[in-house]
């Protein structure tokens, strides 16, 4: 099966891992080497951006 294609760019989730503290582990170890709570974390913050960005788009 082919590798599946990511819905966050890899710049959004370098903006989110920075934000959230943990874009060094990224950068020494790969996207495999964060925790999986860090991983939730930035799934969560990206639902949160999309969801600021709809309501300001229907403003």
């Amino acid at each position: 099966m082919g590798r599946r294609r990511g819905i966050m760019s890899d710049r959004l989730k370098e903006e989110i891992a920075k934000e959230l503290g943990f874009y060094d582990t990224v950068q020494k170890e790969g996207w495999g080497g964060i925790k999986s709570r860090d991983a939730g974390n930035m799934v969560k913050r990206a639902v949160q951006m999309a969801q600021e960005q709809m309501s300001k788009d229907r403003s």
